[in-house]
């Protein structure tokens, strides 16, 4: 997500908080779902498999759940079927009927943790700690959120004793110190030991650095117990963007009124959703998405207002780029929650990466009457703008996100990039190449500043020495950036030095084979060092890559007569 920050990894990996169960049934998309299944000879039992194999394969989840089913309901006894549409019906959000699934799949495999986890959290739902805890006990067992579970069970049953140790002992396990002190607060709270919450809490802070749950479950401990100043240096310490400013926004406008908030943990299923948070939020790499998807929806189904989950949910589909799944999603956030204008703005962001670009651009525009100081609303705007090649409007929504920021620090460097290229693209080089100064000025070692500043130097045969220096700095900052790379050869044969730009453009044209520019440098190199066979050929590439309308007649141009001696393209 563009606006949601990453959330603080608790100390978990994919490996340590991977269900086996759920595992297996991601593996079995990937490789062994093409097989069809025995006795299966029913052409409609083999176009549903089909089906939901393509579905499982483009994250359509809710169709893969349903074809899955289907396919299960024609083959009952085959135990891939039923693991997949076990899977598949819980990733989907169909928790309901993913429990019934989940009685079929543990009485195949008595010890399968997904199977038994997904059991443990419809017990929660019920608050039947007991049933909870057999379902756990069952489960093979894992070091993490089994052990979570567990723990709030315990507390839901009145074992405050027997939580506290289940809690301590996964101190023992490398990395998870962070999560554990996290939980060790809320039980300590939940429990109502208010100095052992207070210490845990900031064991929590020290281990695991600030993440937008535990400043606002830390926030709301400390105004309920009255500690008020306490509570407003809380929020005041984490910065002013993201996932965080709604919290901190949320806090100091209770405090200003006087208001008392809610703990967050009012039941044990509470505990455990945050648990499955947590392990949840700490799933970000590619090849977590699918499960860090399925402990999303078991935490949403304990928890449903649990806005914060949502906005990781639409942000992990995203990441899949099912834009319309997050848009779905982020629509469950009401406009009383203090992530609304966040969900909004992403609502936004994702309508143009869907190709709705006119609608992006029209609930944008409504969101900046309603938030006109908001500067990542104007931001938003800007890059639909740019993406709908309306660049004039695009500049003037940076100016008015600029204004937003003030007095700008490096990180705002990003805002003076993009608004120069809106300017450039507005043919406002003047404005564009003082906004790239200024970009490099907050941040003098971004090497896309540098890339853009001095290649625009060199394509306009200005300041050649110093942009070259400053291409040959991005190079070394970013040495796989293609098009940085592109950009350095192109000065060399700027500056006649055709032999250096030969060998580095065959390096560009390597790391980035289908780029038209880049085969169009090429060839020009090659024309100049006297390879016109060669330069021919990587002219013809260029075309084929499809270039702009103008770009396009000057490489036609040189195929019909090369270059001449002061040729230049």
């Amino acid at each position: 997500m563009r606006i949601l920050p990453l959330i603080a990894a608790l100390g978990l990996t994919a490996a340590t908080a991977f269900p086996a169960g759920a595992e297996v049934a991601v593996a079995s998309v990937s490789s062994s779902v093409g097989a069809q299944s025995d006795g299966d000879d029913s052409a409609g039992a083999y176009g549903d498999y089909l089906s939901a194999r393509f579905a499982a394969e483009h994250h359509d989840l809710s169709e893969a759940a349903a074809f899955f089913r289907s396919s299960l309901d024609r083959d009952p006894k085959d135990p891939q079927l039923l693991n997949l549409a076990f899977f598949y019906a819980v990733s989907a959000g169909q928790v309901d009927q993913a429990t019934e699934l989940a009685g079929r799949v543990a009485a195949v495999s008595p010890a399968d943790r997904a199977a038994r986890l997904t059991l443990a959290v419809a017990a929660l739902k019920r608050r039947d700690y007991k049933a909870v805890r057999a379902q756990l006990a069952t489960s093979a067992k894992e070091p993490f959120t089994i052990t979570l579970i567990d723990a709030w069970a315990k507390a839901g049953m009145g074992d405050g004793a027997g939580a506290e140790t289940t809690l301590n002992g996964l101190h023992a396990q490398s990395g998870a110190d962070a999560l554990a002190y996290f939980n060790e607060a809320m039980l300590e709270e939940f429990l109502g030991r208010k100095d052992k919450a207070d210490a845990f809490y900031n064991l929590a802070l020290k281990a695991g650095g600030s993440s937008p749950r535990v400043i606002d479950a830390y926030g709301r401990f400390l105004e309920r117990s009255g500690r008020l100043k306490d509570a407003q240096a809380n929020y005041a310490k984490v910065p002013d963007d993201g996932s965080f400013a709604p919290i901190a926004k949320a806090g100091l406008a209770r405090i200003a009124l006087g208001q008392t908030p809610d703990p967050l943990i009012v039941h044990a299923e509470d505990g455990a959703a945050e648990a499955l948070f947590g392990t949840a939020a700490s799933l970000g790499d590619a090849s977590s998405q699918d499960i860090s998807i399925l402990y999303l929806r078991l935490t949403l189904y304990l928890q449903p207002n649990l806005d914060l989950a949502k906005l990781l949910l639409a942000d992990r589909f995203e990441a899949l780029t099912k834009y319309e799944n997050a848009i779905e999603v982020l629509r469950g956030i009401g406009r009383d929650s203090p992530y609304y204008h966040i969900a909004a703005v992403e609502i936004a962001v994702n309508q143009a990466r869907s190709d709705k670009v006119d609608e992006a651009i029209a609930n944008l525009n409504a969101l900046t009457a309603i938030y006109p100081g908001d500067g990542e609303t104007w931001t938003a705007l800007g890059d639909v703008y740019r993406q709908a090649k309306k660049y004039a409007d695009a500049a003037k929504a940076y100016d008015r996100a600029i204004q937003a920021v003030g007095t700008p620090t490096k990180k705002d460097w990003p805002l003076y990039y993009v608004r120069a290229t809106a300017e450039q693209q507005s043919n406002n080089w003047t404005a564009a190449e003082a906004d790239l100064k200024l970009a490099l000025k907050l941040n003098p070692d971004e090497p896309q500043t540098l890339n853009f500043l001095g290649y625009s130097w060199v394509d306009q045969h200005r300041n050649i020495g110093q942009a070259v220096t400053m291409l040959e700095k991005a190079s070394a900052l970013a040495p796989d950036d293609g098009y940085i790379i592109d950009s350095v050869g192109w000065a060399y044969y700027r500056l006649g030095r055709y032999a250096d730009a030969v060998n580095t453009l065959e390096r560009a044209v390597r790391i980035v084979p289908g780029d038209s520019t880049i085969n169009d440098h090429l060839g020009d190199a090659y024309w100049k060092v006297g390879r016109k066979l060669d330069a021919r050929f990587q002219w013809n590439h260029a075309l084929a890559f499809g270039p702009e309308d103008a770009d396009k007649k000057k490489i036609e141009k040189k195929l019909q007569a090369g270059l001449s001696g002061g040729d230049r393209s």
